[in-house]
């Protein structure tokens, strides 16, 4: 087998997007789906590996700002529709992406590649470390309450047009990105993502609703969701999905959660995609009856250590050797003396004594502040050469709060 690694054509666009859906079970994605990722696509990023005439991989990478601990925002390129087709498995083809991706990445001069995996077991081998987790919920409205902060109950709540409301709730995104890391500066065309609608993902539930939260007339929050009327053998057993939530403070925060959780005829709230750290949790009146969930979201890749490492800021002073072994970039192999604080950091090549060694893998994971060296020293994923410095290294890499993606790409 003969296959070439090239970059896309845009009038191959059809064919490489329609393989890309095959990979995936060929469940084809509804006309507005498709028209917006092919508006979406940055076809000098994109990639294809050809046998013959027919496209068997894909990869492609957005151009991604993303919020780093700090709350400055980093060039990322954001990984993705990356597939090998059924019929070519097992012969490197992924590998063989993987590497021309992150030599362009390089060369593009993005610091950090980041993805979202449908296998978490796929990317390690490539260098990237997951950075962030999600948290999903399944709530017993019919015994969990919400507290109220004070001045809740002076928030108005009324019911907004999806589309009229969209660019109002995008601003109360854009009034949010830079608190959390993980976070992207959604670019033109990106706003419309949270709007996609596909019946596929209702199951049986109405079409998105929206509910604006203002206080003196001003939005300060909203929630979009979905409403799916049951009725079982006692009465009605409907629920509701939540599909994305926002608020610029506790109050609206929590006169949303109340509304959603009080909406006559259901009894279940369901929440995907929710920060780990949600404040959510300290407003239920029983845990336990929230089914709380986490699982792997956003993977980072160190790309260019010295300036990933130099672009974010550190929750202590820092002062740090680190001994990065990298067999897949090994441009970033050796040892990178990290100094910084909460005001700024530099991250050059050193022939110090490390203090700590690790795989680029570990620096990913960590990176964001979700994931601590220390809790990785305790896999054996971090191994510390000076005493003390895990300590102050883990506590300088932290987060507050926990990093967290709201949207795939």
């Amino acid at each position: 087998m003969t296959t070439v690694v090239r970059v896309l054509d845009r009038s191959e666009w059809d064919h490489w997007y329609g393989r890309l859906e095959l990979a995936f079970g060929g469940v084809l994605e509804t006309r507005e789906e498709r028209e917006l990722y092919r508006e979406l696509t940055e076809v000098d990023r994109s990639i294809g590996v050809w046998d013959g005439d027919e496209c068997v991989g894909t990869a492609g990478a957005f151009s991604f700002r993303m919020s780093v601990p700090g709350g400055v925002f980093v060039p990322a390129a954001g990984v993705t529709m990356v597939s090998v087709a059924a019929t070519h498995r097992r012969r490197g083809l992924l590998t063989s992406m993987m590497r021309r991706q992150l030599d362009d990445v390089r060369e593009w001069g993005e610091p950090l590649a980041v993805l979202t995996a449908s296998e978490p077991a796929i990317y390690g081998r490539f260098g990237y470390g997951i950075a962030a987790h999600q948290m999903n919920l399944e709530i017993d409205s019919s015994r969990v309450r919400i507290a109220a902060p004070a001045g809740t109950d002076e928030i108005r709540l009324r019911f907004a047009p999806v589309a009229d409301a969209a660019e109002v709730c995008e601003r109360i995104y854009r009034r949010t990105i830079g608190v959390r890391p993980g976070m992207f500066a959604r670019t033109p065309g990106w706003d419309r993502l949270p709007l996609l609608d596909p019946p596929s993902e209702r199951d049986g539930a109405s079409r998105m609703q929206c509910v604006l939260a203002e206080r003196d007339g001003e939005v300060v929050g909203f929630v979009r969701f979905h409403n799916k009327p049951q009725w079982g053998a006692s009465g009605p057993e409907g629920s509701i999905t939540v599909r994305q939530i926002d608020a610029l403070d506790p109050a609206a925060y929590a006169a949303l959660w109340r509304f959603v959780c009080d909406i006559d005829l259901t009894s279940t709230v369901h929440a995907r995609n929710r920060p780990v750290d949600d404040p959510l949790l300290g407003m239920v009146s029983d845990i336990r009856r929230c089914g709380v969930r986490t699982r792997d979201s956003l993977h980072v890749r160190l790309v260019d250590v010295g300036t990933a490492l130099a672009a974010r800021t550190y929750q202590v002073p820092v002062d740090v050797v680190f001994e990065v072994a990298d067999a897949f970039c090994p441009w970033n192999e050796g040892r990178w003396r990290l100094t910084g604080d909460a005001k700024g950091a530099s991250c050059e090549r050193t022939a110090d004594a490390p203090d700590l060694t690790l795989s680029v893998a570990e620096l990913g994971a960590a990176y964001l502040g979700g994931v601590s060296l220390s809790s990785l020293a305790g896999a054996g994923r971090v191994r510390e050469l000076r005493e003390g410095a895990l300590a102050v290294a883990s506590l300088a890499f932290g987060s507050d709060p926990a990093p967290w993606l709201p949207h795939g790409f």
